[in-house]
Parts: C-alpha cells; structure tokens; sequence
C-alpha cells in the first residue's frame, strides 16, 4: 500500500479519470479498505475538492464541478497534447487568447519534466503551419455560438455578408467548423428557409434567444464537409462534378484542401465537387491527380476538356 501522500494523489487521478468509482473497486485499485478510502476522500475535500458520495448498493464517489478550478493530475501524453495546444493557441486564429495561452504555458512549462519539455519544444520547433495571418473569431462569440449548438437554441446575430451589407440574422445553429484559419458557423437560416455558412469574424453579437428547436437533417454526410463545398462554390465562378476512377482513398492522398470535396461512388471510384474562377484552372486541378475522369458539369467544362484533349493528341502526331 502506498503512503499516504502517494496514494492521495493516486486517488485523485483515478477521480480526474472516470467520471463515477463503486467504493469498493475503488478501494481495491488503492489496496486500502473502505474506511481508509473515506479518510483519504475527506483529505481531498478539505483541499479544495468537490469529492460527491454516490447512493446505492455499496455507494460509490464522483468528481463534480466546483467553484474554482481544482489542480489537475496529468499524464505524460496529455500534458504533451495541452502544451502543444497552448502554443498553437497563442498565435492562432482565437482573438484575445494570445496572452493567456502564454500564461497557461509558462505555468505548466515550471512543472514539466525535462523529457516532455523535450518533446514538446521539438514538436513546437519543427512543425510550421502552411498558412497564417487569417482573420480571428472573438473567443466569447465561439464559445455563446457552441453553447447554442449543443442546447439547441436559436442564435440572433448581426452579419457582414461578404459584399459588405450588414443585416440581423436568425439562425438554428448546427455546427462551429475550423478550416482553412477561419471559423464558420453552419446554421438553418429562418430568414431564407435554407442552410447558411457563416463566418465568425463577420458576426456581431451574437445572442441565445431561448427559443428551442428540433434539429433539422443535414443535406450532407457531415457538417465538414458541407462548409467545404459551400465556402469553395460561393467564392468561384464555375462548380463542377468530377467522377475520378480510382479508390476514395487513393484520390484522397493527392488532395489539397483548397482542391474540393471527395465522395466515394463505390470501391472503385469517387466523385469530387469543386470550383474555379476559371475553366483552365478546374483542368488542370483535374488533370493533375493523373487519374481517369469523367466531367459531368459544368456544360463549359465538359467543352473545353474535350477541346483540350483533341489539341494535346494534335500535339503528339
């Protein structure tokens, strides 16, 4: 059995770990009896933590939420996982956290070992993001827009659209998508009785109205997906519907982020939805995967890659 102070802290970090412990496994895992494990439980109230006895057969112990925020028992992996979160919070697109990532960071790097500082600054130090400098989302409004996503309340809202008019929205939010350094909002817009993507960075105030509501069926496999295809078409000129013949997983090693959305078809092949403000871009985007195709649309698509192909075998003959 392991002494006292060891064993507290090995009683706090099988509660941090699982939400509810039966007494008695719990007392097994320590290899104390039951009336040692409530010593130690009461120890741990009176530093602070919220330590909940469970009713029942047996009874049993929760760690609830308390006041203030108690420390934290971390392991190796996690407290890897949090530092590198916090460096990459520090300069990311989150307005207003910068300097309290950093804060957060100093503190923890006081108390990691020196063999997790190691992997963390080799991690920190070797990995550079392809891209950088996009607009911030204020981090209150992400944090009232996800609150609304997972009560399932409306969210009233002002909005820039990108042609620069400003309006109120009322929305049925859904999902907070991250991509490409933005933060959209996928949501039902009541207003024009169809799903919207919105831009964080283009919202003002956004305001929980209490007014519940029944999620409604997404047109898409997943809200990823679906803000890919609607931030790539409103942005180009022309959209097009691509059968690629090669396996989705194939299709989807080659793929840039900004190139389209993949769908598999069958084993065999897969479809990509994309768009370009040029027809010359959208065959050689196509073209480049060097995978067989077939164009199903845009009609100016289809006539300019058969014009292409006639002119590149008069090339070779």
């Amino acid at each position: 059995m392991a002494e006292t102070p060891a064993r507290t802290l090995q009683l706090l970090s099988l509660l941090q770990n699982r939400r509810e412990w039966p007494g008695r496994e719990l007392a097994e895992r320590l290899e104390v009896s039951p009336r040692t494990l409530r010593r130690d439980i009461e120890r741990l109230r009176s530093l602070g933590y919220p330590v909940h006895a469970l009713p029942g057969v047996g009874g049993g112990y929760r760690m609830a939420a308390g006041a203030n925020l108690p420390p934290l028992l971390l392991d190796d992996d996690e407290a890897v996982a949090i530092a590198v979160g916090l460096r990459t919070a520090a300069g990311g697109t989150v307005a207003g956290i910068e300097e309290t990532s950093l804060r957060a960071l100093a503190k923890l790097d006081q108390v990691l070992p020196k063999r997790l500082r190691g992997r963390v600054s080799a991690l920190q130090d070797y990995t550079q993001p392809m891209f950088g400098g996009g607009p911030t989302a204020n981090p209150d409004y992400l944090a009232r827009i996800a609150q609304a996503c997972r009560d399932q309340q409306r969210l009233r809202m002002g909005y820039r659209a990108r042609d620069g008019e400003h309006g109120s929205r009322l929305v049925e939010p859904y999902r907070l998508v991250h991509a490409s350094q933005k933060w959209y909002l996928l949501a039902w817009d009541l207003d024009r009785t169809d799903w919207r993507t919105f831009r964080v960075d283009r919202m003002a105030s956004p305001a929980l109205t209490g007014a519940r509501f029944q999620p409604r069926e997404l047109p898409a496999d997943d809200a990823a997906a679906y803000v890919a295809e609607s931030v790539i078409s409103s942005l180009a000129r022309y959209r097009a519907l691509v059968t690629l013949h090669a396996p989705v997983e194939v299709v989807a090693e080659r793929l840039r982020p900004r190139d389209g959305v993949l769908t598999a078809v069958d084993g065999d092949s897969c479809q990509l939805r994309t768009a370009a403000d040029s027809l010359e871009w959208l065959a050689l985007t196509i073209g480049l995967f060097r995978i067989e195709f077939t164009v199903h649309e845009p009609a100016e698509l289809v006539e300019y890659v058969a014009e292409l192909s006639a002119r590149l075998r008069r090339s070779v003959t």
